[in-house]
């Protein structure tokens, strides 16, 4: 087997995927992590970060949709909106989907890679980062928040996992998620990814969804299958008191339609509504977790 057509991917320390290269299109160092866009054969032009895919072409819509959409149909009426990370800016493309959004802040610590992603990765950001409602800033998401005194109708933290010595590792935390909570308007809706949710594999899903729950008093934890992560995948929503769960499939249809939203390919009633409903496993594993990841005790990945 020649090793270098191949992707090593990691999911878990026993497990991995490999990947068959088509073409290596970039690959560098910035200042906070390893950045590579492989063609792969299996999932398109995709984007690396320290080793782990990120994003592809091909399955890309099943994570960004997911993400989004179910926070900002949630919201009757989103207008402000704030996006931590998300750097290839797929999920700045469908928060703007949304005609009532008048204002989109992003912050993402690392400008080399949304430079990089902005000459690699057309296909996925699709012209989002020249939108006139879009305030992008390359600082750190935390400071940013400590600083402003805006509040968002919704706040979706787009972040990479919580690695070892990685940039979001302090993002992770139930002193960064209160934090948010303060940032969100009446009404406010929050969503984020959580890691793998995927069997003997869901550690960082639980414990998120733990920590979530020690800083909003309403926390919706679901999941969506994304091929090229190697299983399903875990999300959240949390608020100060709107549930998800409230929309019938039927409503999450008229929202989409009455906003004018069409062509989506993963998310409508019906994928909402299955997306909640978590296996017995899985709500079971959330009930029993007690780990909570604080600024002084921060759950990592290794």
């Amino acid at each position: 087997m020649n090793e270098d057509r191949w992707f090593h991917d990691s999911v878990t320390p026993d497990m991995a995927q490999l990947h068959g290269i088509r073409g290596r299109v970039y690959s560098g160092q910035t200042a906070f992590q390893s950045v590579e866009v492989l063609d792969l054969g299996s999932y398109g032009r995709s984007l690396v970060l320290d080793g782990k895919i990120q994003s592809s072409e091909y399955d890309e819509f099943i994570y960004h949709e997911a993400l989004v959409h179910s926070p900002m149909v949630t919201h009757p009426h989103p207008r402000t909106c704030f996006i931590a990370g998300g750097g290839e800016g797929a999920t700045l493309r469908e928060v703007l989907k949304h005609p009532s959004v008048e204002r989109v802040v992003m912050v993402d610590i690392d400008k080399e890679v949304i430079d990089i992603s902005r000459r690699y990765l057309p296909s996925f950001h699709r012209g989002s980062f020249d939108d006139a409602r879009l305030e992008l800033h390359h600082v750190d998401a935390r400071g940013y928040l400590e600083e402003c005194r805006q509040r968002f109708d919704v706040v979706i933290l787009d972040l990479t996992e919580p690695m070892e010595e990685g940039p979001a590792s302090v993002l992770h935390t139930r002193e960064f998620y209160s934090l948010v909570g303060e940032r969100l308007s009446p009404g406010g809706v929050c969503s984020l990814q959580a890691g793998s949710s995927a069997w003997c594999n869901h550690q960082c899903f639980t414990t998120t969804v733990n920590t979530l729950k020690a800083a909003f008093p309403c926390v919706f934890p679901y999941e969506a299958y994304v091929p090229s992560y190697g299983g399903t995948w875990g999300f959240a929503v949390a608020s100060a008191g709107v549930s998800p769960l409230d929309l019938s499939p039927q409503e999450v249809d008229h929202r989409l339609s009455s906003r004018k939203i069409s062509g989506l390919r993963f998310y409508d009633g019906l994928t909402h509504q299955g997306m909640f409903s978590l296996p017995r496993h899985l709500r079971q594993a959330i009930a029993e977790e007690v780990r909570v990841s604080t600024i002084d005790r921060p759950f990592t990945i290794t």
